[in-house]
This record gives C-alpha cells, sequence and structure tokens, in this order.
C-alpha cells in the first residue's frame, strides 16, 4: 500500500471551509467538480490540477487549467482518430470545462492576449464534443437583429415528434459546455429537446463578434422563441426556460414582455443586478457615484484600484461585456439591469425560483422576485445540509435537476 503523509485527527472540512480563501478559486472549484456527474469533469483531474495552485495566483491557475485542458484534448483528438467516439465525446467535453475555467482567468493575468486564443479551444472542443457525441444535434443560427446568434439544439431522439422543450438562458460569464451539467443532459434523459445558445455578451458574441449585454432580453428572447416555434418538433404547448445566474434577471425581464413559455426556472431570482456591485464598492465611492461626480468617482475608482490587484481583476472581468469605457459609465450602465415592480408584476408565466442558502451574488433576491411576481410562483430553498448552498448550487445539480423537473413535469403535462 502506498504511504500518504500523516494527518492531524481533525474532520474534514474543504465543503465547509471552502478549497481556496479566494471566492473566485473556491467556486470555480465546486462549479467544475458539480459537473462530474454529467460526464463534464473527472474529480481526480480538478483535483490534481488545482494542486499546487496557491491562493490568488492567477498565472499559475490560468497555466493549471489550460494545461489540463490541453491534455484531455490531445487525448479526446487521439480517441477520435481511433474511431472511440464515446470516449472522445465525454474527452472533449471535459476539456472544454476546463479551458472555460482559463477563458475567466485570463482577467487576472497582465495581458488579455490569450483570451480569444484561450476560447477557441474551448469552443473548438465544444464543438468536438457535438461532433461526436451519440446525443442528437444540431448547430443553428437564430435571427436576431441584423445577425444570428449561434445555438445548438438538442433531441433526444430522432422520431421528430413533437416534444417539451427547454430554453437554456446562460449566465454573465458562464461557458456553453457548463449548460450540459446545469439541466441540458438532465432534460434530454427527461425527454425534452434542449436550445443552448450565446446571447449578446455571452461567449463568441463577446469574443469574437464585439456584442456586448444589454438588459432588454425580451428583445432577445422573442426571436429565440420564434425559431424554436416554427420547428415540428416542437410543442408549443409545453416550452419551458431556464436561466442560470445573471440569466435569472434576463428571464424576468423578458417573462415581462413575453409569454409564450408554459414554465420557466429562474437559478436564482434576481431583480437589481447591481447589488453585487455596489455591495463592495466602499460607500465613499458610492456616494460620489449616486451624486452623478463622474470625474470625482473615475478618479478615485482608478487610486482604489491601483492598491487592491484583487479587485482590479474582478472589476476587469465583470465590466467586460458592458462594453464601457470609465468606471462611472460602466456602473451607470450595469444600474440599468433592474426588474421594475411594474415589470415584475407583468410576469404571468408560472415561475420556480431557486433559493441556494448563502448566495453570495444576490441574497435575498429570489424571495424578491417570488414575491413581486404577477403570477404563480413557487420559492424552491436549497440548503448547505443538503450540499446544495452557494450561488447556483454549483455541488448539487443533481439534486437540482430533481427538483427543477419534477416542478416542471407538473406544469407541462398533457
Amino acid at each position: 500500500m502506498p504511504e500518504f503523509p500523516a494527518f492531524a485527527p481533525r474532520p474534514h472540512r474543504a465543503f465547509s471551509a471552502g478549497f481556496y480563501p479566494s471566492a473566485d478559486f473556491d467556486f470555480s472549484v465546486r462549479y467544475v467538480l458539480g459537473a462530474a456527474p454529467f460526464g463534464g469533469a473527472d474529480v481526480g483531474e480538478v483535483l490534481s490540477t488545482i494542486d499546487g495552485v496557491s491562493n490568488n495566483d492567477h498565472d499559475h491557475w490560468f497555466q493549471a487549467w489550460h494545461d489540463t485542458g490541453s491534455r484531455i484534448r490531445a487525448a479526446a483528438d487521439a480517441e477520435a482518430a481511433a474511431g472511440h467516439r464515446v470516449s472522445a465525446s465525454l474527452a472533449y467535453l471535459r476539456a472544454a470545462n476546463y479551458f472555460a475555467v482559463a477563458v475567466n482567468s485570463v482577467s487576472g493575468r497582465k495581458s488579455d492576449d490569450l483570451l480569444v486564443p484561450t476560447f477557441r479551444l474551448h469552443r473548438s472542443s465544444w464543438d468536438g464534443f457535438v461532433d461526436t457525441t451519440d446525443r442528437i444535434v444540431e448547430r443553428v443560427a437564430i435571427p436576431y437583429e441584423q445577425d444570428t446568434l449561434p445555438g445548438w439544439f438538442f433531441r433526444p431522439d430522432a422520431d421528430g415528434a413533437a416534444r417539451p422543450t427547454l430554453v437554456m438562458v446562460n449566465g454573465s460569464d458562464g461557458a456553453v459546455s457548463g449548460l450540459w451539467s446545469s439541466g441540458a443532459a438532465g432534460a434530454l434523459a427527461r425527454g425534452y429537446n434542449v436550445l443552448v445558445f450565446d446571447g449578446p455578451g455571452q461567449q463568441s458574441m463577446l469574443f469574437e463578434r464585439g456584442v456586448g449585454f444589454r438588459p432588454d432580453w425580451e428583445v432577445v428572447l422573442t426571436p429565440v422563441v420564434d425559431f424554436v416555434l416554427a420547428r415540428s418538433d416542437v410543442d408549443a404547448g409545453r416550452l419551458a426556460l431556464y436561466g442560470i445566474s445573471q440569466g435569472g434577471f434576463w428571464i424576468g425581464r423578458a417573462l415581462a414582455y413575453e409569454n409564450r413559455f408554459a414554465a420557466a426556472v429562474a437559478d436564482p431570482g434576481v431583480v437589481d443586478v447591481a447589488a453585487s456591485w455596489s455591495l463592495n464598492i466602499p460607500s465613499s465611492l458610492m456616494k460620489l457615484f449616486r451624486a452623478g461626480n463622474r470625474d470625482a468617482f473615475d478618479r478615485d475608482m482608478a487610486l482604489g484600484l491601483k492598491f487592491s490587484p484583487e479587485a482590479a481583476r474582478t472589476w476587469k472581468f465583470r465590466a467586460r461585456p458592458y462594453l464601457q469605457d470609465g468606471y462611472f459609465d460602466t456602473l451607470t450602465e450595469v444600474h440599468r439591469y433592474t426588474l421594475t415592480d411594474d415589470e415584475a408584476a407583468q410576469i404571468t408565466t408560472p415561475l420556480l425560483v431557486l433559493d441556494p442558502e448563502g448566495e453570495q451574488f444576490w441574497p435575498g433576491q429570489s424571495k424578491e422576485l417570488a414575491d413581486r411576481a404577477g403570477g404563480p410562483t413557487v420559492l424552491s430553498p436549497f440548503t448547505a445540509a443538503e450540499g446544495a448552498n452557494f450561488h447556483c448550487q454549483p455541488m448539487a445539480r443533481l439534486l437540482t435537476d430533481e427538483r427543477m423537473f419534477g416542478w416542471l413535469e407538473g406544469r407541462l403535462r398533457r
């Protein structure tokens, strides 16, 4: 038997104490580990990747995930070349998720020169999964204004029958491969069609086309619904919507104006995106912002971020999709992402709002959305005792699927 280092007699606290003191590092580890039950990660690969990476060592963190993604991608290519499609598809999916962590970690480096190349490694790995999976999937281009949105339409089988369909809306920085483990695989296993896509400011729309976020997601989701309902394999009466992370805001805003969904799930509920920003900005600076003092706010923010590299990294990462130049203008834009009382009251679609204990970004907003929505709404709590705390229940996605699809079945049953 191998010899292991001696451990002091103490209980294991990785779940409660965290994998890292850094909230960003810790959440990333939890999120990737949560993909393991759906083939989106292998636990040993994740733990070996972070082994030896110090807290807030962003260069080493990026390189570790990039190296693991590259190694698994090479294995996927070899399996595909050998005709081993099952092994290839699973390896491509894992590589896509590991590269996705590397994409998000570029903001911690001095230069963004590796952002687009790393994103393309992620996306080509996802494409490898699409090309080798035994799932029935087609690449689609969804008409949107003068452009199209890239998407992938999955079906549970090839019979062409009209089926319940789940439209999935990603968050502010989530990768499309992450949606596989956040509901897509579970939906397919339960007989749903699934549509995933990049919306404005998300992934390829931002990194390759330069299209940023917009708050009025009814303008985005309405053509998506038009596209889906034009398909003969979609049951128009059993169309469901899911929004993860900041997608919880976008679907709430869209549902105030788009009422063709039979049911929707917000994971979690978000009514004021800017709240997660304001909580981390000193009150003296927020006073300048609320007074409309752009020059003083920008000056003091620039000075403060010089002395706080971690805050500067977070700002750089979070601000990128809003496409604003200054600090004041960025925060002004973020404050447009608010669901008004009137808009909330216009939501008549049956709504399930997930409410995890210890929500880091928008605490209390799930209940606020549930209380303010105009239609039938259920608030579903998730707890640490269930292993299901923190934003989007990162390590309890099987439990999330059980509750979400259990509720959806009651709404979509013929």
